[in-house]
């Protein structure tokens, strides 16, 4: 008898998971899913189809009303949230940037609430600005108000990698940007990804863009999911309704 295939450890998984806000809308309605380790998963949808606040879930954002999350091998409610996010790279639009703080700073943020000595966090802001294209010589004095819109998210895409989270989120990273900037750091953050092999759960409205970056996406409307697969199986074989009409529309 042949062995069979070594089982994938989920990094992430949803079970069942509801999410109705205090105004009565309903968010979460019964999502389920597992995000493998190492693999990219986009939650993709327009606005207000819960893929945010799915996301936001993972790291106690946002609590959910029912349902089980596990991220790390760990059920949820047994992290301490600030350890939590701390294992956790967070990645939103406009990355974010604490405006008095220097680039170098901003990206060793997480080392220094660590307790990381300055030489080391130095060291790694400085190795993580090289990574995503900063020279790190010119960048690391400089305050985010001195940098365009590109190269602040490089920085935020190297703060949220500073402690080597093995998860990262991401939510809408690339939203606000120009289309040839946008196109441009989304086959850098896949080259990055293709090196570092970290978990990834990104959210965005962009069906090219989800397309581009996914492993597997997922999509959701009004807050259920309502097809996941690998890019070419859900452009090729969209279930009929939202999702056909979403993705005709995205697409040309």
């Amino acid at each position: 008898m042949g062995l069979g295939r070594p089982a994938v450890t989920a990094a992430v998984e949803l079970v069942d998971v509801r999410k109705r806000f205090p105004a009565g809308a309903v968010a979460l309605d019964g999502v389920s899913l597992a995000v493998p380790e190492g693999r990219v998963l986009v939650l993709l949808g327009t606005s207000g189809s819960g893929k945010t606040t799915a996301l936001k879930t993972i790291n106690r954002l946002v609590e959910p009303d029912s349902g089980e999350v596990i991220v790390l091998g760990r059920p949820l409610l047994a992290w301490d949230p600030i350890e939590l996010r701390r294992r956790t790279g967070y990645v939103i639009q406009e990355a974010g940037l604490i405006p008095h703080f220097t680039v170098e700073r901003n990206v060793a943020l997480v080392p220094e609430l660590l307790g990381w000595p300055e030489a080391r966090r130095a060291a790694r802001a400085r190795e993580l600005l090289a990574l995503v294209g900063l020279d790190a010589a010119r960048f690391a004095p400089l305050r985010p108000a001195q940098l365009s819109g590109g190269e602040r998210q490089r920085v935020g895409i190297a703060r949220a990698l500073a402690a080597d989270p093995p998860l990262m989120l991401m939510d809408e990273p690339f939203g606000a940007l120009d289309p040839l900037t946008r196109r441009r750091l989304q086959e850098e953050f896949r080259g990055l990804q293709s090196r570092l092999g970290k978990t990834v759960v990104l959210v965005t409205h962009d069906v090219s863009e989800a397309f581009r970056l996914g492993d597997e996406v997922a999509v959701m409307d009004r807050g259920r999911l309502l097809q996941r697969g690998a890019p070419g199986q859900i452009r090729e074989s969209p279930q009929p309704g939202f999702v056909a009409d979403f993705i005709a529309a995205a697409l040309p």
